[in-house]
């Protein structure tokens, strides 16, 4: 139980109390005729029928019982209209969903109160109960229903922290895998090469200067992403722009920085895209360059983009010559699809079906490797 949920119960107990002590001294009459002035040991009831309330949360049922019990007690002993308390554990026994205690005090609480009463008395009472019993299980579906709010709610935020968690390792899985990608090549080249052309072994260094640069930029930008929640709007700003198609040409220079060449082409009419279609279209291409440099044993590849009117379709082949390794995840037998690497085809799948489209990868029949995706615009 929260601090707030305590203090409140402590002021409805407090309340329920005192309105139940000041209906018992107030001189109010019971079944049509004068009450008399509530002895100690009625007063004593009704307090300890007020604290009861303290446990309504814990034991909704046993409550219910104990404060019936105390208040039919006090209006034997002479008080009369005290059942604040009891109307309040009565509520709470409904909302909590036991019904058939809830009604059992009813029950009980008429048979006793109609004793010795007169027939109008007894309808009026039967009426008021009836009343009461509707009013608690409105109250009940009303509670039960910003209840299964409250629920859906937080799964909600469940599910959307658990894709941007998954979007946040794909994006680190392709900016880390490209970058080091490249510098690996590059920095293999600079050590065949330091001692007989130190002028190209340089030019390896800085490109490895380069890439490492950017990629510590988008690594910036990606882990900026998991302190945006806690800053305000505005704040944490991203260090490096969004990735998008238009920085493919950036792609394609690293590639090339490694001694890759990549042409890029674009078909139909360019124009923007969706922020969601953007970024994926950028790492589906970032992770199938980085495939290629790192598994194809080729020298060049093409990427093209295909602007259909209800898609974007890219195509990704390089001139590779060596086998793959078959454990990667296309969505296609293992036998009839070679992949090269298991988490970044699963990754470039994931992008593709969760924007609606599609991706097939594998050999080409012609030689080489192709990258396939759709994604709808």
């Amino acid at each position: 139980m929260t601090a707030r949920q305590r203090t409140t119960d402590v002021l409805i107990a407090a309340l329920a109390t005192a309105a139940d002590l000041a209906f018992a001294l107030s001189g109010h009459t019971g079944h049509g005729q004068p009450s008399q002035r509530p002895g100690v040991l009625a007063i004593v009831l009704l307090v300890v029928g007020g604290v009861a309330l303290l446990a309504r949360r814990q034991y909704p049922r046993a409550v219910l019982a104990v404060v019936l019990a105390l208040t039919l007690g006090a209006t034997a002993l002479g008080t009369a209209n005290a059942w604040i308390a009891l109307l309040v554990a009565f509520f709470t026994a409904v909302i909590d969903g036991h019904r058939v205690t809830a009604i059992a005090s009813l029950v009980v609480g008429y048979v006793v109160s109609v004793i010795g009463a007169a027939l109008e008395f007894d309808l009026l009472l039967a009426a008021g109960l009836v009343t009461l019993l509707l009013v608690a299980e409105l109250a009940r579906a009303r509670s039960a229903r910003v209840a299964a709010d409250r629920r859906g709610r937080a799964e909600a935020a469940a599910r959307l922290a658990s894709d941007e968690r998954l979007a946040i390792a794909r994006d680190l899985h392709d900016v880390v895998a490209h970058s080091i990608s490249v510098i690996n090549v590059q920095a293999n080249t600079a050590l065949h090469l330091m001692d007989r052309q130190p002028e190209r072994a340089q030019q390896a260094l800085t490109a490895i200067r380069d890439v490492s640069g950017q990629a510590l930029g988008e690594l910036a930008t990606v882990l900026g992403a998991l302190r945006a929640g806690d800053q305000a709007a505005g704040e944490g700003a991203p260090l490096t722009p969004v990735p998008g198609v238009a920085r493919l040409d950036e792609l394609a220079d690293r590639a090339r920085s490694a001694g890759f060449a990549v042409k890029l082409t674009a078909d139909g009419t360019v124009r923007p895209l969706p922020a969601g279609v953007d970024a994926a279209a950028y790492r589906i291409v970032q992770e199938a360059l980085t495939n290629a440099v790192r598994h194809s044993a080729g020298h060049s590849a093409s990427v093209q983009l295909r602007y259909h009117p209800a898609d974007l379709e890219i195509e990704v082949d390089d001139d590779g010559t060596s086998p793959a390794p078959e454990h990667g995840d296309t969505g296609t037998a293992p036998s009839k699809r070679a992949t090269r690497t298991g988490n970044g085809l699963r990754g470039m799948t994931e992008r593709a079906r969760a924007l609606g489209g599609s991706l097939d990868a594998g050999p080409r029949p012609g030689g080489g490797f192709r990258v396939l995706a759709r994604l709808p615009t």
